[in-house]
C-alpha cells in the first residue's frame, strides 16, 4: 500500500537520499540544477510516494523557469528507489503531478530525458527550446497542459527568480 504526500521540509533529507540513490555522483553539476539554484520550487507539486513502513520510495519535484517572457515548469528531477521500480511509482507521480499542475493554471512542462519513456505521458521533443549547455538538444522535452500550451515558445531556458 502506497500514499502519495506532498514533500514537506521533514522530507529533505530522505528525498535527497533516495536522488543520490538513484542517480550518478555530480548530478548536481548538471544544467538543470543551474536553473534551479536559488529559485524557490513549486511545493505544491513536489511529491513523495510513501510504502507501508513511511520510506520514500519515490519523489519528484518541479522549478519554475523562463523560456522568453513564458513561464514553464521544469520537471525533475524524478526518481523510484530501485527496490520499487517496476511497480508504477513514477507513473502515479506523474499522473497525480501533471493533474495538479494543471489544476495550479500551469500552461507547459519542460524536462530533460528519453523521450521513449517519457513520450507515453505526451512528452515530445521540443526544437527551438535551448538548454543551458551541454544539454543534449534531443534530449529537450516538453508537455503542454493547455491547448496550445508551447505555442510560439521558444528560446534560451533561463533561470525564473520574480
Amino acid at each position: 500500500m502506497y500514499r502519495i504526500d506532498v514533500e514537506t521540509a521533514d522530507d529533505w533529507w530522505e528525498v535527497e537520499h533516495l536522488y543520490d540513490t538513484c542517480f550518478a555522483p555530480g548530478r548536481e553539476l548538471l544544467s538543470s540544477y543551474r536553473l534551479r539554484a536559488g529559485v524557490p520550487r513549486v511545493d505544491d507539486l513536489c511529491l513523495v510516494v510513501r510504502d507501508e513502513g513511511d520510506v520514500v520510495a519515490a519523489a519528484i519535484r518541479f522549478w519554475p523557469v523562463r523560456i522568453g517572457d513564458a513561464r514553464a515548469l521544469l520537471l525533475g528531477p524524478i526518481a523510484v528507489h530501485p527496490t520499487r521500480q517496476g511497480e508504477g511509482l513514477g507513473g502515479m507521480l506523474m499522473a497525480e503531478s501533471l493533474a495538479e499542475a494543471v489544476c495550479l493554471g500551469w500552461d507547459r512542462v519542460l524536462l530533460v530525458g528519453d523521450e521513449p519513456y517519457y513520450s507515453r505521458f505526451g512528452f515530445r521533443k521540443l526544437d527551438g527550446v535551448e538548454m543551458p549547455p551541454p544539454t543534449n538538444p534531443d534530449r529537450v522535452l516538453g508537455l503542454a497542459l493547455a491547448p496550445g500550451g508551447w505555442d510560439g515558445v521558444f528560446g534560451v531556458v533561463a533561470r525564473d527568480v520574480d
